[in-house]
């Protein structure tokens, strides 16, 4: 008899699910048993998600940047498809650019999404989870919250915010059974990666990014590769799963050793 994949029965909300880790993150959870609601500002990629897994995925557009649209989105999938067990915060938006040429916009922009965002969506799951005394919230940060980066300030200043926020959340529901944590991962494959190299041949841009910029203070990727959102699905994907059940408050770096933490 084949086992049980280890998330069914469970319901999970992604954001930012319609392309890159968020995509990534949706088939994860799939693939381990659960039903997830898929959301995104653009409803393209989570209605080519939906219809590949048919009752298995279910779509919806969300603004995670509306907090009263996060909060109606929440109720509406309570009272229709059932409570929520998971929640992954994925979306996120980068502009790069120098601290002097950097706009009121672009900061406001950034944050609005990376930091406004995971704080409407965990608010609004977490009271529920509360009164249930069970759950897990991932939030996808990125490793330059952990180390600076030259052109990207608001971009690390918006994720290191994110991760600060998501340990405190964790703090307050760790006596009520709900777990927090964060998986911050460093150069991957998706289109924001892309989005930062010069047009020309991908692959001598990927080989300077593995290989690092002395003069941009970036080290290599000591592992010899660029990560593939699936090697940071499968880390959300385990820290949602009982076999971390002890793990809490924690922040996992999925990047090939790139920033030599320890």
């Amino acid at each position: 008899m084949s086992p049980v994949p280890e998330l069914t029965g469970r319901l999970a909300l992604v954001t930012g699910a319609g392309r890159g880790i968020g995509e990534a993150v949706v088939h994860a959870l799939v693939g381990a048993g659960a039903r997830v609601l898929a959301t995104d500002a653009a409803p393209e990629g989570v209605t080519a998600l939906a219809r590949t897994y048919g009752d298995r995925v279910t779509a919806d557009t969300l603004d995670v940047t509306d907090a009263a649209a996060v909060e109606a989105l929440v109720t509406r999938t309570e009272d229709t498809l059932g409570p929520l067990d998971i929640a992954v915060n994925v979306a996120g938006v980068l502009r790069c650019s120098p601290v002097s040429e950097l706009t009121d916009e672009d900061w406001a922009a950034t944050f609005a999404v990376n930091t406004n965002g995971v704080f409407h969506v965990s608010r609004a799951v977490s009271r529920r989870m509360a009164g249930r005394g069970r759950g897990s919230i991932v939030t996808v940060a990125s490793n330059a919250a952990g180390i600076p980066r030259t052109d990207m300030a608001a971009y690390a200043a918006s994720k290191a915010a994110a991760v600060m926020f998501t340990k405190c959340l964790g703090l307050e529901l760790a006596p009520l059974g709900i777990r927090c944590n964060t998986v911050s991962p460093g150069s991957t494959l998706t289109e924001m990666q892309r989005g930062m190299w010069p047009p020309g041949d991908e692959q001598a841009a990927a080989r300077r990014v593995i290989d690092g910029d002395g003069a941009a203070y970036r080290t290599g990727i000591p592992l010899g590769r660029i990560a593939d959102p699936a090697d940071i699905a499968d880390a959300v994907a385990f820290l949602v799963s009982d076999r971390a059940r002890h793990i809490t408050l924690h922040d996992l770096y999925v990047d090939g050793g790139a920033t030599l933490r320890a």
